[in-house]
């Protein structure tokens, strides 16, 4: 008996989202604090493995705020956090070890316990085209903190998200580090000391 209403409703809701697309360039988001929707964010990483494949993992605990100067984008600001415990690699035989609690806690990989949190402080912010820059920042991690640069894409946003009614906007990022400049030398004949980071994430107005 529900069938014919939901149809109904996907109907009239079908035209009005058409027209909900991240379009508003960013000059024209409302200025303020900005919160990661951790719902739509991901950080991937890849390090390779004896040089035959890239193994990939993630961690599924992250959370960022953006300070939005949407007139000059270069006075931004950005600060991120993740907790190395929530590392995820999809070991296909849990029964046999708790491989991601043996990367999370290990003391020749996020050794958790010890250091609890991953930062990211953004120091400069650059633009490079009219959605594209550089975040650049220090990375705290494994009690060491390095700069680190940040290429980001904007890809788009709303001056108002239809379910919302705020500000919303989303990024693309991709970074590259060397796993030793952090002390992290583990197993070195066999794992990479390159690491590339692939992040995707949407921030809504706080």
């Amino acid at each position: 008996m529900f069938k014919p209403f939901l149809l109904a409703a996907a109907l009239i809701a079908t035209p009005l989202l058409a027209h909900a697309q991240a379009t508003t360039p960013v000059n024209e988001l409302p200025a303020g604090t900005y919160v990661m929707d951790k719902a739509h964010a991901s950080l991937v990483w890849r390090v390779s493995h004896f040089g035959l494949a890239n193994y990939t993992a993630r961690f599924t605990d992250l959370d960022a705020e953006l300070l939005l100067d949407p007139q000059d984008v270069t006075k931004s600001k950005l600060v991120a956090h993740v907790n190395p415990m929530s590392v995820r690699t999809d070991f296909p035989y849990p029964e046999k070890k708790d491989f991601d609690g043996e990367l999370a806690k290990g003391e020749g990989w996020f050794n958790a316990g010890k250091f609890p949190e991953i930062t990211f402080t953004s120091t400069r912010i650059t633009r490079t085209g009219d959605k594209t820059g550089v975040v650049e920042g220090d990375l705290t991690f494994l009690g060491v903190t390095r700069p680190v640069a940040l290429d980001v894409t904007f890809n788009g946003g709303m001056a108002e998200h239809p379910f919302t009614k705020k500000g919303v906007m989303g990024f693309s990022a991709t970074a590259h580090i060397k796993r030793s400049d952090w002390g992290m030398n583990g197993y070195m004949q066999f794992i990479g000391d390159d690491v590339s980071i692939q992040i995707e994430a949407e921030f809504g107005q706080k």
